[in-house]
């Protein structure tokens, strides 16, 4: 994915007078692939992937995509209440993290990447991480949810093993949960998001759509913090 629309990225940053690279934080509870979506985005093992409810990511590490898209993992919250306060404060403090250019302040962080399990019917954790520390501290047009694990939405029925995809029942499923996810954080939260896509990380399933979503929503200035 290193060169996949880089030429379009690269133009419309520019454009809009982005400092680059564009920096992007992946946040989300423990098990939602935050790391397996690094690996699955640069083609290698670049970010530890832990298992079960042991996490492997325990402080914010960043991996550049290209010169014009870096990424940045976080721990999970969701393994009590001591580990969720720390995380939650290093969360905020990444995206408080400012940067200067030509003696000017700005946010160090573009845009917030919320990722979801899709094979878990619980977004407690994912509703409180957005009221608490996302939407306390960068604006909500440039945070940005996606559902991983599309693979198990359905308790892993319905995948097409073969094929790596999803079969039509399960398209279905997918679609009615992103709706679902929109509306829920709608209501909570009082956020209109666009609609989540849905992918694998795990199969490389729709990875590149991973990537649209994040240039649909690149930002149009640069991000000012006090």
């Amino acid at each position: 994915m290193k060169n996949y629309r880089s030429d379009e990225i690269q133009k419309r940053m520019l454009a809009s007078n982005l400092l680059h690279p564009l920096d992007v934080l992946l946040v989300g509870a423990t098990g939602t692939g935050k790391s397996t979506t690094l690996n699955a985005l640069f083609g290698s093992t670049i970010a530890k992937v832990g298992h079960g409810v042991d996490p492997e990511t325990k402080e914010t590490s960043s991996h550049q995509l290209h010169d014009f898209m870096r990424f940045h993992d976080s721990a999970g919250l969701g393994d009590g209440k001591a580990a969720d306060y720390e995380h939650s404060k290093n969360i905020t403090a990444k995206l408080l993290e400012p940067c200067t250019n030509n003696g000017q302040y700005y946010g160090f962080i573009d845009l917030t990447m919320i990722l979801l399990d899709g094979g878990s019917r619980d977004m407690g954790t994912a509703i409180r991480l957005l009221e608490t520390v996302v939407l306390q501290t960068i604006e909500p047009h440039r945070v940005i949810v996606a559902i991983n694990q599309a693979d198990m939405a359905m308790s892993g029925r319905h995948w097409n093993a073969q094929l790596n995809e999803p079969e039509p029942l399960l398209i279905d499923f997918l679609e009615e949960k992103s709706l679902s996810v929109q509306k829920r954080i709608k209501e909570s939260t009082g956020l209109t998001i666009n609609l989540p896509i849905y992918y694998s990380a795990k199969f490389n399933y729709n990875i590149p759509v991973f990537v649209d979503h994040i240039i649909k929503h690149l930002p149009t200035s640069r991000r000012t913090i006090n």
